[in-house]
Order: structure tokens, then sequence, then C-alpha cells
């Protein structure tokens, strides 16, 4: 089947199976960045943004898409570059497998809340793991990023 959707801006027709997961269309026209971990929707490896919206690519059929506007990290270079620096700094970042479905995640949580309590910034990146760092390293990061202008 032909799904069309917009992938960083971009208008894209994949010849897909009908039971394809977006992670899998993606990562099979070369979208790298998309990692998969758990394939059930529990890791956050997957993320990516949905019409602005965290979503999971592991659970979305790429049929579901069509029309919409999907973003990856390389459609925020510039804030992902912002992002992996405050996680460096703060001691955030190991083994980086978790790093671009935060990058979404954050990215999306400057763009909804303004000064976000630490519970709404728990609330809102609570379907991303990370096994390598702490928590408190990962919300110093994620503080020094939400503060830019």
């Amino acid at each position: 089947m032909k799904v069309s959707f917009y992938l960083n801006d971009v208008l894209v027709n994949y010849d897909v199976n009908p039971n394809e997961y977006l992670s899998h269309t993606l990562r099979s026209h070369g979208v790298k960045s998309i990692k998969i971990g758990c394939n059930e929707s529990t890791c956050g490896s997957c993320t990516l943004l949905v019409d602005d919206k965290p979503a999971m690519s592991c659970s979305i059929l790429t049929a579901q898409i069509e029309g919409k506007h999907i973003t990856t990290v390389e459609g925020i270079q510039e804030e992902a570059a912002k992002i992996s620096y405050y996680f460096s700094e703060e001691g955030a970042d190991q083994c980086g497998f978790c790093n671009v479905g935060y990058a979404l995640v954050i990215y999306a949580l400057k763009r909804e809340l303004k000064n976000p309590t630490d519970e709404e910034i728990n609330d809102y990146i609570v379907g991303n793991l990370c096994r390598c760092s702490g928590l408190q390293s990962q919300m110093n990061a994620i503080k020094r990023y939400l503060k830019e202008d």
C-alpha cells in the first residue's frame, strides 16, 4: 500500500506492508536515528514526533500516519546539539542509545510546557528509559536546556 507523509518537512511516498511499523519503515529508508530497543513501546528509543507530539514509532503502523508530519532528530539538529551538550556537561550521557528519544521528547516538552515543574518534567519523559546514568543528572541537563530562550 502507498503512504504519503511529511518526514522532517519533506513529503515522502513509501510503498509499505499494511502491518509494517513506522520504526521499521523509517530505518529501511535510511533514517538510522530511530533506534529499535524493546519493540514494545516501553523504552522510548524509537521516539519521534507525530504532528509535534512524542510517539513511539514501534507501536504506530505506517499506514496510520498518512498525511501527518513526522519529525526525527534529523529535523531538529540544532536543538538536539544543545540537548546533547547539556547531557554531556551534566554526566547524563554514557552509551548514547537513548539520547535521540530523549532529545525529541525534551524538545517537545520545551515547546509545549512553559516553566514546567519537576513533576511535569518527569511525567513528560516517563516513557524514555536510560540504564546508564542517573535521573538527577538528566533532570539537571533538561532544566538547563529549558532555561534557554
